[in-house]
C-alpha cells in the first residue's frame, strides 16, 4: 500500500513535471493552471491503474498448486470508470495441492481456501467439502471427527455450479 502510495505521488510529479517543460517549450503561454491539473490527472491515472492491475500481480505470485475459484468484480457510482469496466475487488483462491481425503470417506475433501481483497490482508479458512451431497463446512471453530473419519460440523448446502466445489471436487 505504501508503494502503491509512492507510486501515486511520483507519477503526479512527473505529470506536473512535464506540462512544465511544455509550458517552457511554448514559450509560457499555457495557462499556470495546467500544472496542478495535470498532476491530478497523473495520480488519478496511477490509482486507475493500480486498481486495474492488483489482481493479476497478486494472482501472478500465487504459488504453485494454488487455483484461482471465485473473482468478485465492483462498480460503483463513487468511481465512474467501474461503470463501463468493472475491477476485481477481491477473489477466493483454492490450493488444490492440498486438498486431502480420508480413506474411509472419499467423497469428503479438506480444503484450505485464501480470501485476497484489495487493501486487505490474506485470510485462511479451512473448508470440508462434501462431493456427493454438495455441502461444505467451515472448520474453524473446530470440528470433531470420528474414527472412521466423518465430521461432526455444521454442514451448510453449497448452490448448484459453486466453482469452489467444483475446483475442490474435480482435484
Amino acid at each position: 500500500m505504501f508503494i502503491e502510495l509512492i507510486a501515486t505521488v511520483v507519477a503526479g510529479i512527473a505529470c506536473a513535471g512535464i506540462m512544465m517543460l511544455l509550458n517552457h517549450a511554448t514559450g509560457r503561454r499555457l495557462p499556470r493552471w495546467l500544472i496542478p491539473v495535470a498532476a491530478g490527472l497523473g495520480m488519478i491515472g496511477m490509482t486507475i491503474s493500480n486498481e486495474y492491475t492488483w489482481f493479476d500481480r497478486t494472482s501472478a505470485r500465487l504459488p504453485e498448486g494454488v487455483e484461482i475459484a471465485l473473482n468478485v468484480e465492483e462498480r460503483s457510482w463513487l468511481r465512474p470508470w467501474t461503470m463501463a469496466r468493472p475491477y476485481t475487488k477481491r477473489f477466493v483462491a483454492v490450493d488444490r495441492a492440498g486438498v486431502r481425503s480420508h480413506p474411509g470417506l472419499p467423497e469428503q475433501r479438506l480444503a484450505d481456501l485464501y480470501f485476497f481483497g484489495r487493501w486487505s490482508p490474506v485470510n485462511r479458512a479451512p473448508m470440508l467439502y462434501d462431493c456427493d451431497g454438495a455441502r461444505a463446512a467451515l472448520l474453524i471453530d473446530g470440528a470433531e471427527f470420528a474414527a472412521d473419519g466423518s465430521v461432526a460440523a455444521d454442514w451448510g448446502a453449497v448452490p448448484p455450479g459453486d466453482p469452489i466445489l467444483a475446483l475442490v471436487c474435480g482435484a
